[in-house]
């Protein structure tokens, strides 16, 4: 008897999504470890964070690519009414995040993935995001993740401008930098009215009740975010902030996001197995995000 293949239909209870993210995102680890291991030789202490950083922001696009290949069906819904061809969209959209999330991984053409990947964002803002924000005005979640998205398109911006340089990669930079610090900022006074909430990108789910000082960790996330908000804003000491910052995020992506996936995967319910993923690809990616103006300081800080 083969025991591999029964232990692993047994964990992810036969989700072809779960376990399709899941591969995708190991896959895209693997490839985008041997990308950077001479960056993460060269580098020390908290400098191979930073060199990790094209690959914080890669892995998630690849789950959420495989999210919408396998989940077409599902997704499809959530396409405007007013185009046509849902399902196609759907499978472009995720064939498109896997791309993308191959050239970051590899910095291949990050120029071109990094820049169209950020227009895909701002598409989604425009057409999506904002439209529903603006249907619940008095509703938090909407506008947090109207920032959210904001953050990512801004993201690979700043990724596209570090690899093209020159003035319009700085422009680039710029825009993606002033898109990330505004999250931040807004994020951490999240932190601060909602102090029981998973630490990072503040959205619905509580923080389990097993993990210590929970008040304490959101307050000092909130904080923490703020300050490195307003450095970004006002562009002082980035690559020391970002790097700081992304380093307390990645730590609580593995000790708290970690175990949330876990308790997800083992759960019977293919919802919830999703919802795992999503909450700590998001969150890895956030810290992607951050990660993005350390790697590009030289050409956007005055330290």
């Amino acid at each position: 008897m083969n025991v591999h293949p029964y232990i692993l239909a047994t964990f992810f209870e036969f989700s072809r999504t779960a376990v399709s993210m899941c591969g995708a995102g190991l896959v895209i680890l693997i490839i985008g470890l041997m990308a950077a291991r001479s960056d993460l030789a060269h580098a020390g202490g908290l400098e191979k964070i930073v060199a990790l950083g094209n690959l914080c922001f890669a892995i998630p696009l690849a789950v959420f690519g495989a999210e919408h290949l396998s989940a077409a069906a599902f997704i499809k819904d959530g396409v405007p009414s007013y185009m046509p061809w849902h399902l196609f969209w759907a499978y472009f959209v995720g064939f498109a995040l896997i791309a993308a999330s191959l050239s970051i991984a590899t910095k291949v053409q990050v120029r071109w993935s990094g820049l169209l990947f950020g227009i895909m964002m701002f598409l989604f803002v425009a057409m999506l995001h904002f439209p529903g924000a603006l249907a619940k005005p008095h509703e938090r979640i909407p506008w947090t993740i109207v920032f959210r998205e904001m953050s990512f398109g801004g993201a690979a911006w700043v990724l596209a401008g570090s690899a093209m340089g020159g003035s319009r990669g700085k422009v680039l930079i710029a825009v993606g930098r002033v898109l990330i610090a505004i999250a931040a900022i807004l994020f951490g006074v999240e932190h601060f009215l909602h102090p029981l909430g998973l630490p990072g990108v503040p959205l619905e789910k509580q923080m389990p009740a097993w993990v210590p000082a929970r008040v304490v960790i959101d307050y000092f996330t909130g904080g923490f975010l703020i300050v490195a908000g307003i450095c970004f804003l006002l562009r002082r000491k980035i690559r020391m902030m970002a790097t700081d910052l992304a380093a307390w995020i990645l730590l609580n992506v593995i000790c708290i996001y970690g175990p949330v996936l876990i308790t997800g995967l083992l759960n019977p319910s293919p919802a919830v197995k999703v919802e795992g993923l999503n909450y700590f690809a998001d969150t890895l990616l956030f810290a992607g995000v951050i990660l993005s103006l350390a790697s590009a300081t030289t050409l956007t800080a005055r330290q």
